[in-house]
């Protein structure tokens, strides 16, 4: 089995089951809070500003993120699910084992992240900036990424599956072995150092050979 073959395994977010349910949060978080071991659902979460907060056994439920900064977050064992996270601020943040279903990342900052065993799905990531970030074993599956940002990224068994990417940056980051086959992949920004060993399709390779010069002429 080839590189590009091989099966990504994820390893799923450890969520308890029976959470205690919170679906008032007005509490103020601090540098280096904890928030643990919550199922936290339809609510609000605003006007939050703190950095190395840790988030564990946590699963948020239709959730609504408004000017939410929490840089350097320390962010494992999570599930996000029907939640707005459009503009939040999370750069410098460690995610590790978490899943995000059916979201609004429009314009989230995910610079300098590191992210682990991340599976995102079903959700829209318009404008997203993964810049700098460091990305091992995500998935990327049934979404809208158009216009996201991932110059100079690290990839290592990274994954895009029915995702539009149209418009995005992949300047300066190596996209060998990342599985882009049933992707739009129309209009990216990428060089050849940056897509040689990439899976695409015999489709794209065509769009693709553009940056070889090359000109596509049928014989006949």
């Amino acid at each position: 089995m080839s590189q590009t073959e091989r099966v990504i395994r994820i390893a799923k977010p450890k969520i308890p089951r029976n959470l205690p349910l919170v679906t008032d949060f007005d509490v103020k978080i601090y540098d280096e809070d904890q928030v643990a071991g919550k199922l936290i659902s339809n609510c609000k979460i605003e006007g939050q500003n703190a950095e190395k907060v840790s988030f564990k056994n946590v699963a948020f439920r239709n959730v609504t993120f408004t000017d939410v900064s929490f840089g350097r977050a320390d962010i494992e064992d999570v599930g996000f699910e029907n939640c707005d996270l459009s503009n939040i601020d999370l750069s410098g943040s460690i995610f590790n084992r978490v899943q995000i279903e059916n979201c609004k990342l429009v314009g989230a900052n995910f610079t300098e992240a590191s992210l682990l065993n991340v599976v995102i799905s079903n959700s829209n990531g318009r404008y997203a900036n993964f810049r700098f970030s460091h990305c091992k074993k995500l998935v990327i599956a049934d979404s809208i990424f158009t216009y996201a940002d991932f110059q100079s990224s690290e990839f290592n068994d990274n994954k895009f599956l029915d995702t539009e990417l149209q418009c995005c940056q992949f300047s300066g980051t190596k996209l060998k072995g990342v599985d882009m086959s049933t992707c739009d992949i129309s209009n990216i920004g990428v060089g050849i150092d940056e897509i040689r060993g990439a899976c695409v399709s015999s489709l794209q390779a065509v769009s693709l050979s553009t940056l070889l010069g090359l000109k596509i002429k049928d014989p006949f």
